[in-house]
């Protein structure tokens, strides 16, 4: 992990709102900055989610990894139609099918998808190690994705990693908020060294924005976390940064209100 860190996927090239100069743009940078996994946003319009993923995959090639993501857009019965539509770009996952509370209803988006070779992915929603047990028991996804706040201390984190080994289903966390990649990648790290020892289908999301905002921010080397050296959690904000957003002092706030 020291020499060369824990794999990392980019969220950032392909958000909803992206004209296709800039989904290329983006896509060509980040290929050269040494990036092979792409998340791709859909769920608005199925010919539009078509055309994007076409689109990505011509720029990305066969060979590197394309997921997408519908932040819960379906019900059980459209996920399956929309996302077997898909399945001609080679999709991993499709994270968040449906709400993240269908046990159930992942199980069978999980069914109906195995032939085609795609997995479920879910978890960035989940509260408590419980739902995990219940996904991981009826076999509802192929990808855990545990979220570093969402998830009450990382004890339950933890808890998680380790239901995930038992059922060796490998666990790909959500990040991207304020300060999420900071934290997760103290769990990743931990999971590869201490629970799983392994990589296969294994990686931790990355988005390119808030980190300045931050004494330890992450570092990224060849698409991969490389370990923070500072000790704790990544977590402390610079005063500087605090000060500027607090309510309703900060210059942020006052600018708004001023408008």
């Amino acid at each position: 992990m020291l020499k060369g860190g824990y794999p990392a996927y980019t969220t950032s090239c392909a958000w909803f709102g992206y004209s296709d100069q800039q989904l290329k743009q983006l896509c060509t940078d980040a290929l050269n900055s040494g990036w092979t996994k792409f998340k791709v946003k859909v769920g608005a319009d199925v010919e539009d989610d078509r055309r994007r993923c076409r689109l990505i995959r011509q720029i990305i090639g066969p060979d590197n990894t394309l997921m997408i993501d519908a932040n819960q857009k379906w019900d059980v019965a459209e996920a399956i139609s929309w996302v077997s539509s898909l399945a001609e770009f080679k999709p991993l996952w499709i994270e968040e099918p449906t709400s993240p509370d269908d046990i159930l209803g992942h199980a069978a988006i999980s069914k109906a998808l195995a032939p085609l070779g795609i997995g479920v992915a879910t978890g960035e929603q989940c509260q408590n190690r419980v739902m995990f047990k219940q996904l991981l028991q009826a076999s509802a996804l192929q990808f855990v994705q545990i979220d570093s706040c969402r998830l009450g201390s990382v004890n339950e984190n933890l808890a998680v990693l380790l239901m995930a080994h038992k059922f060796q289903v490998p666990v790909c966390p959500h990040a991207g908020g304020v300060g999420l990649c900071e934290l997760v990648q103290h769990l990743s790290l931990f999971d590869y060294i201490s629970v799983s020892q392994s990589l296969s289908n294994r990686m931790c999301e990355y988005t390119d924005h808030l980190h300045e905002h931050f004494t330890s921010p992450v570092v990224i080397q060849n698409a991969h976390y490389m370990p923070p050296k500072d000790p704790g959690y990544s977590t402390e904000m610079l005063e500087s940064s605090v000060q500027t957003h607090q309510y309703p002092e900060g210059d942020v706030w006052k600018r708004l209100m001023d408008k």
